[in-house]
Order: C-alpha cells, then sequence, then structure tokens
C-alpha cells in the first residue's frame, strides 16, 4: 500500500485527509468479477486505520489506553465496479476536532483513471473499554490531533 497524507481546509472547518492505495485481490471479487460491496467497508477501514496512523495515534495506542472506537453507523454509495488487479485509491477525510465521535467520509477511486468508484462514511464513537460507555476521547487523541494540525497547517 502506497499512502499520501496532507490537509487542507474546506469551508473554513479544518480537515484532515489521508489517500492509501489498494490493490483489488482476487479473493475481494464476487461471481460477477467485480469486487464484493461488503469489501468497501474493510477498504473504508484500512483508510481511516492509515489515517489514525499517519496523524501519529495508531489504533492499538488507543486501545492500550483504554479506549474503543465501536462503528455507530456506516454507509456507502457504489458508482462503477472496480475488478481484480485494480489499483484504488481509497481517500479518507475527517474534521480536526476533538469531539467523542468521528464522521470520517471516504471516496474510492481507480487510481489510473480517477473514476469515482464509490464514496461513504462511518461515524465511530470513543468508549471506555472499562466501562463500554460512550466517553469523551483521550487525552492522547487530542494531543495528536492538536500536533497534526500544527504540522499539516489544517
Amino acid at each position: 500500500m502506497h499512502q499520501e497524507e496532507h490537509a487542507s481546509a474546506t469551508d473554513n472547518r479544518r480537515t484532515i485527509e489521508h489517500a492509501t492505495h489498494i490493490r483489488v485481490r482476487y479473493a475481494d471479487t464476487d461471481q460477477m468479477g467485480l469486487v464484493y460491496y461488503g469489501k468497501y467497508f474493510e477498504y473504508f477501514e484500512v483508510a481511516r486505520t492509515e489515517m489514525l496512523r499517519a496523524f501519529g495515534l495508531p489504533y492499538a495506542e488507543i486501545e492500550r489506553a483504554g479506549y474503543g472506537l465501536p462503528v455507530r453507523d456506516a454507509s456507502a454509495r457504489y458508482f462503477r465496479g472496480a475488478t481484480y488487479d485494480d489499483l484504488l485509491r481509497i481517500t479518507a477525510r475527517m474534521k480536526a476536532e476533538a469531539t467523542t465521535r468521528l464522521e470520517i467520509s471516504y471516496t474510492v477511486h481507480l487510481d489510473a483513471t480517477n473514476e469515482l468508484v464509490a464514496e461513504g462514511a462511518t461515524t465511530l464513537v470513543f468508549v471506555s473499554k472499562a466501562t463500554g460507555r460512550p466517553t469523551k476521547p483521550p487525552e492522547i487523541y487530542r494531543q495528536a490531533l492538536e500536533e497534526c494540525t500544527k504540522v499539516l497547517k489544517c
């Protein structure tokens, strides 16, 4: 996987954006030879995890600190099929704000042609692993987000 990271300002909102490349495996395709629709949620997970890692906070570190980030909502919209061996560019975007929720949007493009394949969104909620209840984001998350916004100027 090849990854790119940058931050951008959109509509005066600070945004973190990170692109991850995934090559479609044969096992990802269905009988019609297209990427099975449910696989896009796995691609979103990879993009989300790599975005967190890129701004200095691997998901495993969040878990070690006693927090989880379960998915509350997930959606996808499909525009065209991707096939075996296509190189996909999955871009994840989220507001650079420390709130109890991570609202992340995704776009999936064929890397070679920039054609839009799919788009989607997930909402994750910080929970305490000890209680299983929603909680404010941990300090390590707020610090990593603050550092990212300084470095990337988002």
